[in-house]
């Protein structure tokens, strides 16, 4: 097989692997699931998510992070935030969150929705 043809196909299997999100049925997820904890602009048993892409974890200003994620020197990307929603123990052993998403798809809405506030 051509290389070219390897990446090609590849890619396309990476595609199916990573579900495109909604972010208008992730700020429903968040409204129901996340805002106990969470507000977009504030901090509250959880850190405040504006701005959250792009963010070293545990960076968001006047939040008490835990050691854990203090010393773990993630980035809040895509794939970083999956991994993350998918089981935050797993990622950051000791860390605060816990909560977590088995959903693939709710976790593409909830990262398309954050993404959205962090624009």
């Amino acid at each position: 097989m051509h290389p070219l043809h390897f990446l090609l196909a590849l890619s396309a299997l990476v595609a199916v692997a990573e579900p495109a999100g909604d972010a208008v049925h992730g700020k429903a997820l968040y409204q129901e699931r996340c805002i106990a904890c969470h507000s977009v602009k504030y901090n509250g048993i959880g850190p405040a998510h504006k701005g959250v892409f792009g963010r070293a974890a545990a960076a968001a200003p006047n939040y008490d992070y835990s050691p854990a994620l203090k010393a773990s020197g993630l980035t809040w990307t895509p794939q970083n935030l999956d991994r993350w929603l998918a089981d935050p123990e797993k990622l950051v052993p000791g860390q605060k969150m816990g909560f977590k998403v088995d959903s693939a798809q709710e976790r593409a809405d909830l990262i398309a929705f954050l993404k959205s506030v962090s624009e």
